[in-house]
């Protein structure tokens, strides 16, 4: 087959670069490159993008082998139907390496249509690192870079109110743009960039929090043969992803009409608060997810379809979030349910391999973070425990016994919560047990037998479990509460 170039696919024809993206990874690929695809297909956008590679080992060889072209498989289910798009994304131009080519780097401050930063370079990539200076060519860190880049454009373009930015992180920590922006300024302090750059800085370039949302399992190298087979060029960064799409940017009117992805037919939220939405994906995708994984492994399944697709697991799981997740949650519940029902069809994606054995790290502070406040939240709503969610924290601190039928289960976690656990576990007294387990203020945020009937609900919730397994279980256990 022929290579994949602009020449051979006839896009010799390149964008003005309107976006700097830092990273050239899978997720930025199959999102932010894809979301700028299709704006610029219905509007007159116009948008190419230069990357940035963050680090000194990455994409942007290859990248430039294939003049920035790649290709996107999106596979997933939609209203119970299997879905799936090939698209041929064409809008990087140009892919920068700052370990190789500084000067080519800080370039891109003087292109006189740059409008916009985009990140993704992990949870750890929005980090002051005290070591980093602006002789350094590049400094380590991504704000330190991006910094140089912010204090060359304004040196370039002699502080023109014009050539601000505006600046969009996608890394996935919460108020990622303030932090980002609290690093940037520490930059400015330590290195002595002056009031003027400081000024120009706060003044006209604006910083946009985000939460992203997006399956990205990346190069299908297990499947990639039959990925070629659907091509006529031999394409060596095919990425693949989920269908679903969502980017909530906090943002107002200037930022909707700066990027009007309102005439797109992606799910782009520019909203003025965008923690509902934060606490949404986390409460009801992630809540699901981190809720089901000890009772789907005790009944016996291994993957997250699996746990939604057999009869009574699933069952389960619909009842926690329908009736007990969205009850807790201050939104619109059409929206909320809309919701639930994408984040469902996502678990039964036959594409996309879930299991729950990656998924159980870490289950205690996950649980206290996903999924206790709907627990609470429901209990100060109803005054009553929530029989679901409240027979799945049962089924974790069994989890974390550490056996079942003679088994050791895939509990992974810090070790002294492990031998807290299975101290724990030496008892015979299940009122002990849940006693025991829930005071511990260190791992819940505070003493849960505070709580009217929980520990009553969770000892016999684990008596149940133990005696009678997890289905007949709970069964005899929600007919009491």
């Amino acid at each position: 087959m022929k290579k994949l170039n602009r020449k051979n696919v006839g896009l010799e024809t390149k964008l003005p670069i309107k976006i700097v993206q830092f990273g050239e990874g899978n997720f930025l690929r199959a999102f932010v490159g894809y979301a700028f695809q299709e704006l610029n297909k219905v509007t007159d956008f116009n948008a190419g993008i230069a990357v940035v590679q963050p680090i000194d080992k990455g994409l942007v060889t290859m990248l430039n082998d294939q003049d920035g072209l790649y290709t996107l498989f999106m596979k997933g289910v939609k209203k119970g139907e299997e879905i799936q798009d090939i698209e041929l994304i064409s809008n990087i131009v140009k892919a920068v390496d700052p370990y190789a080519n500084f000067n080519d780097y800080l370039s891109l401050a003087k292109e006189a249509s740059l409008e916009f930063i985009i990140s993704n370079t992990t949870e750890a990539g929005i980090a002051y690192v005290s070591t980093d200076t602006p002789k350094m060519q590049p400094p380590s860190s991504f704000p330190a870079k991006l910094t140089l880049l912010l204090n060359e454009r304004f040196k370039y373009f002699n502080g023109d109110a014009n050539k601000g930015l505006t600046i969009i992180p996608c890394e996935l920590i919460n108020h990622n743009s303030e932090t980002l922006k609290e690093i940037i300024l520490k930059y400015v302090a330590d290195w002595n960039l002056g009031n003027d750059f400081k000024t120009w800085l706060l003044e006209n370039n604006a910083f946009h929090s985000t939460l992203v949302d997006r399956i990205v399992p990346g190069y299908p190298k297990d499947e990639i043969e039959n990925y070629n087979s659907q091509l006529d060029y031999q394409d060596n960064l095919i990425v693949a992803a989920e269908a679903f799409f969502l980017w909530v940017i906090e943002g107002g009117d200037d930022l909707k009409a700066k990027l009007p992805f309102s005439k797109t037919d992606l799910d782009v939220k520019i909203v003025d608060d965008m923690q509902p939405y934060r606490t949404r994906k986390v409460r009801i995708l992630n809540g699901a997810h981190t809720a089901m994984v000890p009772f789907s492994i005790l009944y016996g399944n291994k993957t997250v379809k699996q746990s939604v697709d057999n009869a009574f697991t699933g069952e389960l799981i619909n009842k926690a979030v329908f009736n007990e997740i969205i009850d807790t949650l201050d939104m619109d519940k059409a929206e909320l349910n809309s919701f639930a029902d994408e984040v469902f069809d996502r678990f039964r994606n036959p594409f996309i391999i879930h299991n729950l054995s990656s998924i159980a790290l870490n289950s205690i502070s996950k649980f206290t973070v996903r999924v206790l406040p709907s627990l609470l939240g429901y209990v100060k709503i109803h005054k009553k425990t929530p029989t679901n969610l409240t027979f799945a924290f049962a089924a974790l601190i069994r989890f974390y016994k550490g056996t079942w039928n003679g088994e050791t289960l895939s509990v992974q976690d810090n070790d002294d919560i492990v031998a807290t656990f299975t101290e724990i576990w030496k008892s015979n007294d299940y009122s002990e047990i849940s006693k025991n387990a829930l005071s511990i203020k260190d791992y819940w945020g505070e003493d849960l037998t505070k709580i009217d009937g929980i520990t009553e609900a969770i000892a016999l919730a684990l008596k149940e479990i133990d005696t009678n397994g997890i289905e007949a279980g709970y069964n005899n256990y929600s007919k009491k509460f």
